[in-house]
């Protein structure tokens, strides 16, 4: 990940803007220590803080076509830039970065060709013929991007909300699949698949086709000229990451550098139940793994720095950042630079607890869609931040749109929890994987079950959080919180302490409208709270709640995704407040 900063068509084009514009970009550097860039045009600015992950020798940015006259600042990867150069073959190319291709396809296509683009980016364009830009993000929002606009007529863009809040009247959280165009002044929805209308599919489930889709998103991610590894917390979604990145690494570009044993890493507290599996899967797959461990006040003195850099206020993102954000500061230390993680299955496939409780499989489906539309405001500000914090870049295959488009075409009957069939959550996906063949995973890996309420990091690290915050906020604090924070309320003082906390760093009011809030029952979004009754009723539908759901749907059984939190990150999810838990990992 990169951090990219762009401000055009201000007034001031003085050496005084310049160096504030260095000032600001600086605050991203932490996304990308390796360079620093700026390309000054008049009242237009493009600044980039790089992460060289792609030809780092020669990739420094901004980018450009030709004769200089576009200019183009990027943060992400795009894994089809070899196939795009072909296409391109009348255009001289000078880097051997992936992004560069943006700036020619812009030349030879005009302002529609960001579908042509298959990866995760952020991006400013400037045609300097004209004064034109264009700024776009990717499908799914896996890479960040803000827009801002300055009083004096400015239009800003950055990485993060920290390098525009100051100068901006107002700043809003880009819109994945969309494209600004300055010439037409709006955002353009660029990326708009079938399931996006969310009607239902009727596509038949083709365990083959999506094992194959799988596993080509996992090789394209593959594609880096520096070490790399995987997220790896046990669970099935980073187990099956793993797995694949393992199988297919000898074939791949990168062990020719970096040889072909895969490297994993864990987090937790000593003794997790999770750490233990996570090692399990490594030595099953014969990778080389790496376990760190940390303790509940090691996570509780970081809160401050990990809410400045996850820019959010959000409960249950914060208490899975902060686990994930000490981990990053690990692997850097390793000289690790990129990894592979396991986002996006539970909401893709219904993962989550609150999925027993469709009432049928349109709004089963419905539920899907929605929960996808949002991971850019939860599990992908949270993955891309928390390590961006340290400058390690995040991928995440299971968001490629290939297949995400093939994943959500299935029929979703085939998704749904069916006891008497034999299927638990996410069957369609662990069936895939069943090769009594060549065994991606042993099979009770592959179908494992997590215990309900086991004593690892959960209880210790949520209860922590919740006596630290006790400790913070008062009870008269609460009860006068709707008159000092009458937009997204908290009604916990674990949620006030962190709001307090949040508007230190980001007082603005179109800061704290960025974080979205809403109830929520064990990671649901508002609308599924209407699928049980009594779960409207409770002030605190907790991960203890939703509990109860699983009961009834596995008679005795054990709970197989009683976890909301992040891969590679070993944690039990115990109780989810009411307020703003749409996003749990």
């Amino acid at each position: 990940m990169c951090g990219i900063l762009a401000v055009l068509g201000c007034t001031d084009d003085s050496p005084a803007k310049r160096s504030r514009i260095i000032e600001l970009s600086r605050r991203l550097r932490h996304r990308g220590p390796d360079w620093s860039g700026l390309h000054c045009d008049g009242n237009c600015y493009l600044a980039h803080e790089r992460l060289a992950i792609v030809d780092p020798t020669s990739g420094d940015q901004p980018l450009y076509n030709e004769d200089k006259t576009i200019v183009v600042t990027v943060n992400g990867e795009i894994y089809n830039h070899k196939e795009l150069r072909e296409k391109l073959k009348n255009h001289e190319f000078r880097t051997g970065s992936d992004c560069e291709v943006i700036a020619h396809l812009y030349e030879e296509y005009g302002e529609d060709f960001v579908d042509m683009l298959d990866g995760m980016f952020s991006f400013v364009l400037l045609d300097t013929r004209d004064k034109s830009f264009i700024a776009a993000r990717d499908a799914i929002g896996i890479t960040p991007l803000y827009m801002g606009w300055g009083i004096d007529g400015s239009v800003w863009f950055a990485s993060e909300m920290k390098a525009l809040s100051d100068d901006c009247e107002r700043f809003i959280s880009f819109l994945p699949g969309h494209v600004y165009s300055s010439k037409q002044g709006v955002l353009r929805q660029w990326y708009n698949p079938p399931w996006y209308s969310e009607q239902l599919p009727s596509t038949q489930y083709d365990p083959l086709i999506l094992r194959a889709a799988f596993e080509k998103a996992v090789i394209k991610r593959l594609m880096t000229d520096v070490p790399f590894g995987v997220l790896l917390s046990g669970g099935l979604d980073s187990s099956l990451v793993a797995a694949v990145a393992s199988r297919h690494l000898a074939d791949s570009e990168a062990a020719c550098q970096w040889g072909s044993q895969l490297h994993t890493f864990c987090i937790g507290l000593k003794g997790s139940p999770d750490l233990k599996a996570a090692i399990e899967v490594a030595n099953y797959l014969g990778t080389r793994h790496h376990e760190f461990h940390f303790t509940v006040q090691e996570g509780i003195d970081a809160l401050e720095e990990v809410i400045y850099h996850i820019e959010t206020y959000d409960v249950t993102t914060i208490r899975a950042s902060t686990p994930m954000f000490l981990m990053s500061r690990k692997i850097k230390s390793l000289g690790v630079k990129m990894v592979i993680s396991g986002e996006g299955s539970d909401e893709i496939f219904g993962g989550y607890l609150y999925f027993h409780k469709a009432p049928n499989k349109k709004e089963f489906h419905e539920e899907t869609c929605r929960k996808i539309k949002s991971l850019h405001l939860y599990d992908c500000l949270r993955a891309n931040k928390s390590t961006s914090a340290w400058g390690v870049e995040a991928r995440v295959p299971f968001l490629d749109k290939e297949f995400l488009n093939i994943a959500m075409s299935i029929d979703p009957e085939w998704k749904m929890v069916r006891p008497d069939l034999g299927r638990i959550e996410k069957w369609i996906l662990r069936n895939a994987f069943d090769d009594e063949e060549k065994p991606y995973l042993p099979k009770h890996i592959l179908y494992r079950q997590k215990e309900q309420f086991s004593d690892g990091v959960g209880y210790s690290w949520i209860d922590g959080l919740k006596d630290h915050a006790n400790k913070q906020v008062t009870d008269s604090m609460l009860m006068n919180a709707n008159f000092i924070y009458p937009e997204n309320t908290p009604t916990t003082k674990e949620a006030y302490f962190y709001r307090t906390i949040f508007e230190k760093f980001f007082p603005k009011n179109a800061a704290r409208s960025t974080v979205p809030g809403g109830p929520s029952v064990a990671c649901s979004t508002a609308k599924a709270v209407e699928w049980d009754a009594s779960w409207s009723k409770n002030l605190d539908p907790s991960g203890r709640a939703a509990l109860g759901v699983h009961a009834a749907a596995y008679e005795g059984g054990s709970d197989p995704k009683d976890t909301c939190l992040a891969n590679g990150i070993s944690m039990k999810l115990q109780e989810i407040p009411v307020e703003n838990t749409a996003n749990a990992v």
